[in-house]
């Protein structure tokens, strides 16, 4: 494991946080604030980035937006998704992922403050995301258009990209799906070699789950068992896991699953790494490469594919 990410692992352990699960939500969404504050560090922020703060409508209700000019535009738009378990999370959190991605690809950047579990179960969280998709492609048409999340926002992503393919709605030019939940029911072996101890810990895991899709008998919905669902003709995609995530043989087996589908993957391993490397990428250097990597990823998966109109 990198050294960087076993002390802050020690850091974590060390102040024995109790189980996300024990605490109320709101109370788990400031610590989740405070921890992703702690792990990203005091990275300049990006001046040149200008951003702007709105709100859309989704048919029934307003989420808000956050989107990122980058200084050198290339003609892209990236829809990107924060991850949190559906539940904790926002724009401000994932704000330095963002920052990156829009520099590094020369992309806009929308942001989505999708409304959260538990207030706003599945599917409202994808409602919202499809929603702003949408809105995105409106507001800067004629851009190669990238969906993009990690963790609960990859799944998010992936459903969004479904829903577009099955109504012939917007034509995602690739996605972009970092460490993404695949498997509701978390069979996987990397969930019982790294469910406990590695900052991601299988039994919240579980908790998420419960709070986004509160009734079993909907975890069967293709855009929540994304394993089983129907992967022909999704754009190229680039799929990121970490070597120490409970997710980590999920995201495998996605790659393979969506490949065998006749879908373009590049599957982008990050070795020593843990869950949520990517909020890590200011202080912990292999994260750093590994966040690099994947959007390297993104710029060949760009290359190589047509426009999609």
């Amino acid at each position: 494991m990198d050294r960087f990410v076993r002390a802050l692992i020690t850091w974590q352990a060390g102040g024995r946080p109790p189980p996300a699960r024990t605490l109320p939500v709101a109370q788990l969404r400031e610590r989740y604030a405070a921890q992703v504050a702690h792990v990203r560090g005091e990275a300049a922020r990006d001046t040149e980035i200008g951003t702007e703060d709105r709100l859309i409508g989704s048919g029934d209700g307003e989420f808000g937006v956050r989107t990122y000019l980058p200084p050198t535009d290339r003609g892209r738009l990236v829809t990107y998704l924060h991850g949190g378990g559906w539940t904790v999370g926002d724009v401000d959190t994932h704000d330095p992922v963002c920052r990156r991605i829009a520099s590094v690809l020369g992309a806009v950047v929308v942001s989505v403050d999708y409304r959260r579990a538990p207030e706003h179960p599945h599917p409202g969280p994808l409602r919202d995301g499809i929603a702003a998709s949408e809105w995105a492609d409106r507001a800067f048409p004629g851009r190669r258009h990238v969906i993009a999340g990690d963790s609960a926002g990859g799944a998010l992503a992936l459903g969004i990209s479904m829903h577009h393919r099955d109504a012939g709605g917007v034509g995602f030019a690739a996605q972009l799906l970092v460490y993404p939940p695949a498997d509701p029911y978390l069979r996987s072996e990397s969930v019982r070699e790294y469910g406990s101890g590695y900052l991601s810990e299988a039994d919240d895991l579980r908790w998420y789950y419960d709070q986004y899709v509160p009734d079993p008998a909907h975890r069967a919905d293709p855009a929540i068992d994304l394993l089983n669902a129907d992967h022909r003709g999704l754009p190229p995609t680039v799929i990121g896991t970490a070597e120490f995530d409970p997710l980590h043989d999920e995201g495998v087996e996605l790659a393979v699953r969506m490949a065998d589908g006749g879908v373009a993957v590049h599957h982008v391993p990050a070795p020593g790494l843990v869950h949520g490397y990517l909020l890590m990428a200011g202080v912990v250097p292999a994260a750093a490469v590994a966040t690099r990597n994947v959007l390297a990823a993104v710029e060949q998966t760009l290359a190589a594919a047509p426009m999609a109109r």
